[in-house]
C-alpha cells in the first residue's frame, strides 16, 4: 500500500506541476503519468522491492494452504463439469482421448 501510494503521490505531484506551467489538456494526465513512472523507477527502488518481496510471500502462502487458484469452489466444480463434457464430446466425435504433454 505505501508503494503504492508514494506512486500515487508523485503522479499527483507532477500533474499540479504541469497544470501550474499552463499544460490544461489531456495530455497532461499522460505526460504526468509517463513522468511519474520514470520517477518512480528510479526513486523508488526499495519500496518496489519490498512489494515484490510481500507478493512473492503472499504467493506461496496461498500455495502452502492449497488455494492455487483464485476460482471458489463452485468455478472449479463447473470447470471439471465442464472439462468432462468437452472430453466425451471429443469421444463421440472420434477424436479419442486428448492429452497434453
Amino acid at each position: 500500500m505505501r508503494y503504492t501510494a508514494t506512486r500515487l503521490a508523485i503522479f499527483a505531484a507532477c500533474l499540479g506541476l504541469l497544470w501550474w506551467v499552463g499544460m490544461r489538456s489531456w495530455l497532461a494526465g499522460v505526460v504526468a503519468l509517463l513522468l511519474a513512472w520514470m520517477a518512480s523507477y528510479v526513486l523508488l527502488p526499495r519500496q518496489r522491492e519490498a512489494a515484490v518481496a510481500w507478493v512473492a510471500a503472499r504467493s506461496e502462502e496461498r500455495e502452502r494452504a492449497g488455494l492455487r487458484s483464485r476460482l471458489g469452489s463452485g468455478a472449479r466444480d463447473d470447470a471439471a463439469v465442464e472439462d468432462e463434457a468437452d472430453e466425451q464430446a471429443r469421444r463421440a466425435a472420434g477424436d479419442g482421448p486428448t492429452t497434453t504433454a
